[in-house]
């Protein structure tokens, strides 16, 4: 969120991942590879009704370093942040701010000064969801036209 380190999402007070977060005051996120849809989809199913959920203990998870928490296993990106702040009345959403401690990123994703991003991209696709329940990988990118001395 903005040019700082903060990362930011939209959830509801329905969702455990609102209460979690609000608890734990700390936050992890994996991005995951095309390749692990299931294991994306499996990560957000719903809790048991005793509020465990035996599905995250089926998948391949590592401890996060910074924070108290876990990462999904050979995901191509990993934040760990601090819960910043909660500013909730969205409609029926919230917004979860947290600020980012600690960042990693596989080796088949880091850019470089020497590598052209649309090889990157084309080598190590990334997950994207579409509206509504639909995915795709993308591998694909071209470079945007700004304006001659656009800054941000």
């Amino acid at each position: 969120m903005g040019w700082e380190n903060y990362f930011g999402f939209v959830c509801t007070p329905h969702h455990k991942t609102y209460h979690n977060a609000r608890r734990e005051g700390v936050v992890t996120v994996s991005y995951p590879r095309p390749t692990q849809v299931v294991l994306a989809s499996l990560a957000a199913s719903p809790r048991e009704g005793d509020g465990t959920k035996p599905s995250v203990h089926a998948l391949p998870t590592f401890p996060a370093s910074e924070v108290e928490g876990i990462f999904v296993e050979d995901a191509y990106f990993f934040l760990e942040c601090v819960l910043d702040r909660v500013v909730d009345d969205f409609g029926e959403n919230s917004l979860i701010a947290g600020r980012i401690v600690a960042t990693h990123v596989s080796e088949d994703y880091l850019r470089a000064s020497d590598r052209d991003d649309n090889d990157l991209i084309q080598e190590s696709p990334l997950l994207a969801y579409l509206i509504p329940g639909r995915y795709a990988r993308v591998g694909e990118s071209n470079s945007l036209p700004f304006p001659a001395d656009f800054l941000r």
